[in-house]
């Protein structure tokens, strides 16, 4: 599943490939991925794309495009081949070139808004950006309870766009399990989310995302941060702080990679 530092890398590359374009066709040939009328979008000019925790958003004269990829959702730039199986939705550039959008579980999603309907929209879906000028200890603190250390950090209501990779390796650079109870945390553990988890999604970012087998982007740009992993998808493997073996179980449902050496469980 592409993560908020993936879903950036795509938000960077299609501002560079369509930024501009101007709609002049939209080919539905799934209904279920589109989830309000698109007749308006027709005619309309692409100004600029961005990002709000793991959602694209598609700027265009007065509406906005609100898209979310889910499991497997993904972008392809074509012109004139034939489709895809699996191309959904196609949208048609005065250019010739096209825009498809690719699911193979069929999971995403996209709607218009108007742009005075953003703010509304996403106050009652997602909490603030993993960023730095975002983030405090008081802050984080007002969302904790008993939950686990990884239900807290996956709750898009709290924080936006960690997902299981990233909420994986921050549990490991902060020392602490995921199964960890929210209200065991200090405040030193606070901090050091505060701290940590910009580190983690800047770098992430930084590095075009994670590329692993569970999403490769598709738009020619290959993710590095895999390199950087400490122990997500490493199970079996020796922890590179202190050489004790890689551990995978399951909180929240989720696949959980600890050491069991470097990380305690309060």
């Amino acid at each position: 599943m592409p993560e908020l530092p993936e879903v950036q890398t795509v938000v960077s590359t299609l501002n560079t490939l369509i930024k501009g374009e101007r709609i002049v066709d939209v080919i539905e040939r799934y209904d279920g991925i589109i989830r309000t009328p698109f007749f308006d979008v027709i005619g309309q000019q692409i100004h600029e794309l961005s990002r709000r925790g793991k959602y694209i958003l598609f700027h265009l004269d007065d509406v906005v495009l609100i898209s979310h990829l889910r499991m497997e959702g993904k972008y392809y730039i074509k012109q004139d081949e034939e489709f895809d199986k699996h191309d959904h939705v196609i949208f048609v550039f005065e250019s010739g070139k096209q825009l498809r959008y690719n699911d193979t579980r069929k999971f995403g999603t996209m709607e218009l808004v108007s742009p005075d309907q953003l703010e509304d929209y996403f106050s009652s879906r997602l909490g603030v950006e993993p960023q730095a000028e975002f983030l405090s200890v008081e802050y984080l603190k007002r969302f904790a309870h008993k939950q686990t250390l990884k239900g807290y950090l996956l709750d898009q209501h709290i924080v936006a766009g960690l997902g299981n990779i990233y909420v994986n390796e921050v549990c490991f650079l902060i020392g602490l399990h995921p199964a960890t109870r929210m209200n065991r945390l200090r405040k030193k553990d606070f901090q050091a989310l505060v701290e940590v988890i910009p580190q983690v999604i800047n770098k992430a970012i930084a590095l075009g995302g994670t590329t692993i087998r569970t999403y490769t982007d598709s738009l020619g740009v290959t993710g590095k941060f895999q390199n950087e992993l400490h122990v997500h998808d490493k199970e079996g493997e020796e922890c590179d702080v202190c050489s004790s073996i890689i551990r995978k179980t399951f909180v929240n449902g989720r696949g959980t990679y600890t050491c069991p050496s470097c990380q305690i469980r309060r």
